[in-house]
């Protein structure tokens, strides 16, 4: 007798040391499988090997319905359970959710609280039964049943083992809905940011042809006019003019964000940039009575780049000064060579910038100022762009200042050549 003991202990002993086997490797499965469906799937027939019974399900809280209902089950269409809302009063599977306690019924049949729905919908009686609650910290997010013992009924073992199961569901079941959810949020920026700059694109270009007629008509009456019908037809001239410089900003931005702006890089000196992007602004400065002190000297520093979008990288940040800048003030232009990099700066004595603001400004249609009560002009694309032209040829750009109305310096770094 006691050797028959001893052999049963043994079996005993075995068996746990088996289940807690198994338990570890769904645990290292579950945390390196973040696909929910094959979650789902894994964590049923684990439960239904581990408990040796028919059958194990997932039930699963509906936040928005307040009900539960069934995500998973082995042996079971999901979708044909899925069609079965189970209610969280007058249910098995409801009084564990509710109670967060474990429930053992080793004959189901005679309990009023049994849901006979879903074994008539799917046609597969239960006799008994093992729920427990998936908690994860303080919350109960389902419940995870095993049906039909295939020898006996359900123990106090059996109870523990599928508790854990379903502790270490609970946790992957999260993880896996977090993961999908920034997925799916990650997927809906996306498709905004693609409308965005498919509108940018679309207006650019449909724009640019009344627009021309506009330029055609106000030149035609500024040179067949005198007095004040040129000057009107003047100020039309410098308005489409502006408009016009808006759709190319358009234009640039919507091909640097489809990455199909093409650099031609050269061999120049930068005070030959710097100096094609001066003569683009002084007028605009001059309107304003804005002196341009220029700080670099007049050797040449080379360096291999795209002429023409480095000059407009540089206009854009020229413009900027100027919009910003009280009148009468100045804007100081420097370019210096430190080891194998050139610095540019582009200093002002404007608005300045708040220092938890510097980063922000180079975001597309940031706008300091509110919307509503703006002082100054611009769609916020220039520093954007001028970023995206800078970066594309190994080159760095940001923005210093000392706070709001304590000006503003802009400085590059781009490679020597």
């Amino acid at each position: 007798m006691p050797t028959l003991t001893k052999t049963g202990q043994l079996r005993d002993l075995e068996g746990r040391h088996k289940s807690l086997l198994r338990l570890v490797e769904l645990s290292v499965t579950l945390n390196s499988t973040l696909d929910l469906d094959e979650l789902l799937q894994l964590i049923t027939a684990t439960a239904s090997e581990l408990l040796e019974c028919e059958a194990a399900s997932i039930l699963l809280y509906d936040e928005k319905n307040p009900r539960l209902y069934f995500a998973a089950a082995t042996g079971s269409n999901p979708d044909k359970l899925a069609e079965i809302p189970v209610p969280i009063d007058n249910s098995l599977a409801g009084t564990i959710f509710r109670t967060n306690q474990p429930l053992v019924l080793n004959s189901v049949e005679q309990d009023p609280r049994h849901y006979s729905l879903v074994s008539d919908h799917i046609k597969f009686k239960i006799n008994s039964l093992l729920g427990v609650p998936m908690l994860i910290k303080d919350r109960t997010m389902g419940v995870l049943e095993a049906v039909n013992k295939k020898e006996g009924g359900f123990s106090d073992s059996d109870v523990a083992v599928l508790s854990v199961t379903a502790a270490h569901a609970a946790i992957a079941i999260n993880n896996a809905r977090l993961l999908k959810s920034t997925q799916q949020a990650l997927e809906k920026v996306k498709t905004t940011n693609q409308i965005k700059s498919n509108f940018l694109s679309l207006a650019s270009h449909e724009l640019r042809t009344p627009l021309g007629i506009i330029i055609g008509y106000a030149t035609f009456l500024q040179e067949s006019s005198k007095g004040e019908s040129s000057e009107h037809a003047n100020h039309v001239l410098g308005a489409a003019a502006q408009m016009h410089a808006l759709l190319d900003q358009m234009s640039n931005l919507t091909l640097l964000q489809s990455d199909e702006m093409q650099m031609k890089p050269i061999r120049i000196s930068i005070q030959d940039v710097l100096n094609f992007a001066l003569d683009e602004i002084k007028y605009s400065a001059a309107r304003r009575d804005l002196k341009l002190v220029l700080a670099f000297d007049e050797n040449p520093i080379f360096v291999n780049v795209d002429a023409e979008k480095t000059t407009l990288a540089l206009v854009n940040l020229l413009n900027n000064a100027i919009r910003f800048s009280p009148k009468g003030s100045e804007i100081v232009i420097g370019a210096v060579k430190q080891e194998k990099h050139i610095m540019i700066w582009i200093q002002d004595h404007g608005i300045g910038i708040p220092v938890d603001k510097l980063q922000k400004i180079f975001e597309e249609f940031y706008q300091i100022e509110p919307p509503n009560t703006r002082s100054y002009g611009g769609l916020g694309i220039g520093l954007p762009i001028a970023k995206g032209l800078i970066e594309a040829q190994g080159g760095k750009i940001w923005a210093e200042s000392e706070g709001e109305k304590l000006g503003s310096t802009f400085k590059i770094l781009l490679p020597i050549a």
